[in-house]
């Protein structure tokens, strides 16, 4: 279980890491935050599952989405087990892509020419979300503590990796 912990939260003291983790998090919370809280012109919780499930969505599925946009992105920005917080917006991502984007092309709808948002957005999303599931969290993230953590077998503190970050 350890290793899998391990392996889950590795991660170095890296900045890649740190600012693809915060892009993609901040990218993705207000998109969450429309469907969990009604904020920035959303329909909140109640509204966004009934039209998930109305347009034939699993229960399970639209509550995911809602999670790994809202919760999911704020976990990513302070990099709280990063590289599965990314695999759920990847998964989102791929679903946005295959179930409503892909039919209006590659570029968003700029200028209202086109029916629907291209999958442009999408995809920059994908990329960030498969680096860091490549890299891990990186610097200044929960995961880096832990992953420090456990590789001193319990003994270094919080404090010691933030020395070592600077």
């Amino acid at each position: 279980m350890k290793s899998v912990i391990k392996r889950l939260v590795g991660t170095e003291a890296d900045s890649a890491g740190l600012v693809m983790r915060v892009t993609l998090g901040m990218v993705m919370f207000p998109h969450g935050a429309q469907k969990l809280f009604g904020w920035f012109g959303g329909h909140g919780f109640e509204g966004t599952m009934s039209y998930f499930t109305g347009t034939g969505m699993p229960w399970l599925i639209a509550f995911l989405v809602v999670m790994a946009e809202s919760l999911g992105a704020l976990a990513l920005i302070i990099g709280f087990v990063g590289r599965f917080m990314s695999f759920g917006i990847l998964m989102v991502m791929l679903g946005a892509i295959f179930m409503v984007h892909g039919q209006f092309g590659f570029f968003m709808n700029w200028f209202g020419g086109q029916p629907g948002e291209g999958i442009e957005y999408h995809l920059l999303a994908v990329g960030l979300a498969i680096g860091l599931m490549i890299k891990g969290s990186g610097a200044w993230s929960v995961d880096y503590f832990v992953s420090r953590w456990l590789k001193s077998g319990g003994k270094r503190s919080v404090a010691a990796g933030l020395v070592h970050q600077t």
